[in-house]
């Protein structure tokens, strides 16, 4: 009920590996920084010797090699593989494009192929961006961040030490504390909160049975086909199972099982069923 394979299909993911020894899904978050330590291959070190990591100018990044100039950028949906680069006639297959004015703080950085890095993007190592993602204007990717393929960190997102396993999409205005999302939808404005008011570690409640994380910060855990509506807030330690529903303005607390849906009522208060 709190294994990993519980919230994602794992099966064959290229992420499986991060979920290899722990017994309750939120334990992976005590390896992440291990994990970027035995996975990370930075590759965005001729960037920043063509830009000092401030870009004053668009480049594209191609089978290791950096292009200044004298390609022609088609714009589409890079999770739906619709980004083209062309360069004297030819169509290059996998590029990626990091636009003037996106910041590489550092060199622990790996960005993947077919992705798009947009103007006023802030991206801070160590940190993994997959293939066929987009880290749209204004996102700040801050530090220990896994972010997985077809994903979307979108305008104004904030996400630090965290994962987002694939088809995470994150568009507008969130924020992702120490959290580990599956293949979801964040409507815009949504907050994971990762830090209790307290500062005491993390304690999950399923039913009458409480588990200590021994984690002081830990966000939300979300499983695949979750959809939570804008303006929503997860309190720390929060889970819930794959294909729940979460309506607009919701507070999220605990531990929702598959399938649930997650409402205001006229009360104020957040109800659940299924």
């Amino acid at each position: 009920m709190l294994k990993a394979e519980d919230f994602f299909d794992l099966q064959n993911h290229p992420l499986e590996s991060f979920f290899a020894e722990t017994e309750y899904v939120w334990e992976a978050m005590k390896t992440l920084k291990i994990y970027l330590q035995r996975n990370l291959h930075p590759n965005i070190d001729g960037i920043k010797r063509a830009t000092g990591g401030f870009l004053s100018q668009t480049v594209v990044l191609f089978e290791k090699k950096v292009f200044e100039k004298g390609f022609k950028i088609t714009f589409g949906d890079a999770t739906k593989d619709e980004l083209k680069v062309e360069m004297e006639g030819e169509i290059l297959r996998g590029a990626s494009v990091v636009y003037a004015g996106a910041v590489l703080m550092d060199d622990d950085i790996s960005i993947g192929t077919g992705t798009v890095v947009e103007p006023g993007a802030l991206i801070r190592g160590p940190a993994i961006i997959g293939d066929n993602t987009e880290v749209r204007q204004g996102a700040y990717i801050r530090g220990e961040v896994v972010v997985g393929n077809k994903c979307v960190v979108g305008h104004t997102t904030e996400i630090k030490h965290s994962i987002m396993l694939g088809g995470s999409k994150a568009g507008h205005f969130a924020y992702i504390g120490d959290s580990i999302l599956g293949r979801v939808n964040l409507g815009a404005g949504t907050k994971l909160a990762n830090l209790k008011l307290d500062e005491s570690p993390v304690v999950i409640k399923v039913g009458k049975t409480s588990y200590d994380t021994k984690l002081k910060k830990l966000g939300a855990i979300i499983g695949d086909g979750v959809e939570i509506g804008c303006n929503s807030v997860t309190n720390p330690g929060t889970l819930l199972g794959k294909g729940s529903l979460a309506f607009p303005n919701s507070t999220l607390h605990g531990y929702y099982p598959p399938k649930a849906v997650i409402m205001k009522s006229r009360k104020g208060n957040s109800t659940e069923g299924s």
